[in-house]
């Protein structure tokens, strides 16, 4: 009889300490001390605050937003280092800035500097007036429709503007024309020159897409990873005479 008391005392008991163990570990008493100490909640903003950072932002639109379009439709901004889209930036290797419309459409504008830098004609050279000129205020522009309206937006850029005026044609030599249609070729067709157009501006460069078109994306994070390359990228001088480059120039004229 005493065994048969002894086992279910010893049952009652097991049966109790892993009811107690389960009772703990669902009030937390057994975690560990992270677990045990739950996060705080995120404080929602106050009413006042939340206001207030919208003001501000409103107040941001109405300066800077004109609800204008230039041609490739994209908005253009009154101006540069406002705490908008558009900003003045460096160009690598050349010590010039720009003002551009930040993020991917710097990262292709840029890498068409760069490339035009190293490989057609040096920029920058001491005493060159005007070597770079990006953004401009929308009340310079006269007529939306112009390509040259896309500095306004911030997607555009004109490599020295006083030596290559819009309606001119001969500015460049043919091997120079064969690399920048190489150049335009990096950037898929999402980058145009000014050289190509009907009414030629050989010193313009811009955006031939409109916003949100995927193609801008792809082409930014390609570029970006050449510039993450060693020997990728602006720098690294291509042989823009060799077959497969000119046929691959060839699908964005």
């Amino acid at each position: 009889m005493i065994p048969t008391q002894m086992t279910r005392r010893h049952a009652l008991a097991a049966a109790a300490g892993v009811t107690g163990a389960v009772s703990l570990a669902s009030t937390g008493l057994l975690a560990t001390p992270a677990a045990a100490a739950p996060a705080a909640a995120p404080q929602p903003l106050r009413d006042d605050a939340l206001r207030a950072a919208i003001r501000r932002a409103q107040a941001r639109n109405r300066r800077l937003l004109t609800g204008r379009l230039s041609a490739n439709r994209w908005e253009m901004q009154t101006a540069a280092d406002g705490h908008g889209d558009i900003a003045i930036r460096r160009v690598p290797g050349t010590g010039l800035d720009v003002a551009l419309r930040m993020g991917e459409t710097e990262t292709v504008l840029v890498h068409v500097i760069r490339r035009f830098h190293y490989e057609v004609d040096q920029l920058g050279l001491h005493g060159e007036p005007d070597a770079l000129a990006g953004w401009v205020p929308p009340s310079a522009v006269r007529d939306s429709s112009l390509p040259e309206s896309n500095r306004a937006s911030g997607t555009a850029v004109v490599i020295r503007p006083g030596s290559y005026p819009p309606g001119a044609r001969g500015a460049f030599t043919a091997g120079q024309r064969l690399t920048l249609a190489d150049i335009i070729a990096d950037t898929e067709g999402v980058v145009r020159w000014g050289g190509d157009d009907k009414r030629p501006y050989e010193g313009l460069f811009y955006l031939a897409v409109r916003p949100g078109d995927a193609r801008l994306t792809r082409v930014a994070a390609k570029i970006r990873a050449w510039d993450e390359t060693p020997g990728a990228g602006a720098g690294a001088v291509p042989d823009v005479t060799a077959l497969s480059r000119r046929r691959r120039a060839a699908r964005f004229r």
